[in-house]
């Protein structure tokens, strides 16, 4: 008997396990990819075609175009805006039955490739680009061959769309294949590229370039670098320069091309003007030029300017002559100048217009000047009568 009830108790709890683990799928929210553009059907749960059932986006009512069909909600014609969060409940007590985590998105397509050896004789890397967006997850698979065998390919820790591969053997007269496959849960596409070894040699630009004037010499620029560290062995793969400068005020270049060598001396500068300078560099015998250094500026040697001389000996004349003191004759002298020159300029003044009224003198102005001349007069003569 206790056999029984211990069996029966299994029974139960499986059943329970099972049933939690349905729901608790249900309730996890599931990926589902759609293409833009496309019409998108999701089906709640397991539900029989004939179950009623209401549907949220993010929380809320589903506003976008849509219909229902039993348990599956379509949406038309889906962009980006229909992504989002969808969650179904059945009628008529609001269960929720299922989540569905709607991505929208667009199949990749063929990536652009391209490859480099600026390591040379060690290595290569390739990196790779979508040119348009997929808005959903792409990954990217790299198969590289060489004489009719794969060759091991690393990824690189910085640059998600790079690696890097060794190279087999130097001076190898078999080409490079190298595929590189881009895939979502949209689709995937594919581009392959084939070269030799030579062509993709091409080493960083030269460091620390510097640019000196010389001095005494105004029409001098003394420039030095050095090879780029990223260049592995400079003894056995030596490389060769390209300088080229320009005076600011002047747009074309100058160039000079250099073997074996990390200094150069200008001797055609422009004195006192300002110039720009930068070197490329290049394995002697394979590859391609670099791209340009970091720019640098630079004048030449400028003459120090002449210090400025002290005042003329007149001008220390004419200081002292004001300097001197004036005696009372001379004081007198400059006041009756000062009158002189008061009285030229009164006569020299600006002459009314002719066409300006003039105001004539009232005659009662005239009557107190003559009683005022004659007024000593007639008192005089009172007197003597008197």
């Amino acid at each position: 008997m206790a056999n029984l009830v211990t069996s029966l108790c299994c029974v139960v709890l499986a059943a329970v396990v099972v049933a939690y683990a349905q729901r608790r799928s249900q309730l996890v929210a599931r990926n589902q990819y759609e293409r833009m553009g496309s019409d998108v059907t999701m089906q709640c749960g397991s539900l029989d075609n004939d179950a009623s059932v209401s549907w949220k986006v993010n929380g809320t009512d589903v506003k976008a175009q849509h219909r229902l069909e039993g348990p599956r909600l379509i949406l038309t014609q889906v962009n980006l805006g229909h992504n989002g969060l969808y969650s179904c409940f059945q009628n008529p007590h609001g269960e929720r039955r299922d989540t569905i985590l709607l991505h929208i998105g667009i199949p990749p397509r063929e990536p652009t490739v391209t490859c480099r050896s600026n390591t040379y004789p060690k290595g290569f890397y390739c990196s790779w680009h979508q040119l348009h967006a997929t808005y959903v997850p792409t990954t990217f698979e790299v198969d590289v061959q060489h004489n009719q065998r794969s060759l091991e390919v690393q990824k690189d820790s910085v640059h998600k769309n790079r690696c890097h591969v060794r190279f087999p053997e130097v001076f190898s007269s078999f080409p490079y294949k190298v595929n590189v496959t881009a895939v979502n849960a949209l689709g995937k596409a594919s581009t392959t590229i084939s070269f030799e070894e030579s062509t993709i040699v091409k080493p960083d630009p030269p460091e620390r370039v510097t640019a000196t004037p010389i001095r005494l010499n105004p029409r001098r620029l003394e420039v030095s670098w050095q090879s780029p560290s990223t260049w592995p062995d400079i003894d056995n793969f030596p490389l060769k320069y390209f300088l080229r400068y320009r005076p600011l005020i002047r747009d074309q270049w100058q160039h000079v091309e250099l073997s074996d060598s990390t200094s150069h001396t200008i001797t055609d500068a422009y004195a006192g003007k300002e110039y720009i300078i930068q070197v490329a560099a290049k394995d002697t015998e394979i590859g391609t030029w670099s791209d340009w250094s970091v720019a640098v500026h630079a004048t030449p040697w400028i003459e120090d300017p002449l210090p400025i001389t002290s005042t003329t000996e007149g001008d220390f004349s004419t200081a002292s002559d004001l300097s001197e003191p004036i005696d009372d004759d001379q004081e007198k002298g400059l006041e009756g100048a000062s009158r002189d020159n008061t009285a030229t300029e009164t006569k020299t003044s600006p002459i009314p217009s002719s066409n300006a009224p003039q105001k004539a003198e009232p005659p009662v102005g005239r009557a107190a000047k003559l009683l005022t001349f004659f007024s000593p007069l007639l008192l005089g003569m009172l007197l003597l009568f008197m």
